[in-house]
């Protein structure tokens, strides 16, 4: 009956697995699932700090290779999405051993998405992230610009 709620109603499926774990009836818990969805739940973070780096640095790179497009409203953009990752990796501390690795991964995607919202060409852009994770994280740097 449990597995066919887990297919069937997922929402229902965690609320039964929550009572019978917080009644200490592990036997009769779907453990399989359980292991199997907070696996799942740490994939899912990693991802979300990864689309978060892919997309600030796809608007560092707008906004260092469209200049002429720049304005107050690209700028608070950048900055609310340089606040949001700290939130992220204060709610998930372990995140921040996996930056460095994780932005060498979003890069390409960044450009790629540069790409689309620029119409330039991808080789217009750096082969690898031309950002510090101090530079990415720094609410006053504004790529092609002097420091603030």
């Amino acid at each position: 009956m449990i597995a066919n709620v887990y297919e069937t109603d997922f929402h229902a499926w965690t609320q039964q697995q929550a009572q019978l774990l917080k009644a200490g009836k592990l036997a009769e818990a779907n453990l399989d699932h359980l292991i199997e969805e907070l696996e799942s739940m740490g994939a899912s973070e990693r991802r979300e700090l990864q689309n978060r780096l892919k997309i600030l640095m796809a608007r560092l790179l707008r906004w260092e290779y469209q200049p002429e497009y720049r304005s107050r409203s690209w700028s608070a953009t950048l900055k609310e999405r340089r606040l949001s990752l700290p939130d992220l990796l204060e709610e998930n501390p372990s995140l921040k051993s996996l930056l460095q690795t994780r932005l060498k991964k979003a890069y390409p995607l960044s450009v790629l998405l540069a790409v689309k919202e620029t119409n330039l060409d991808e080789s217009t852009f750096p082969e690898s992230c031309p950002y510090s994770l101090d530079e990415i994280f720094r609410l006053d740097f504004h790529p092609g610009e002097s420091a603030g």
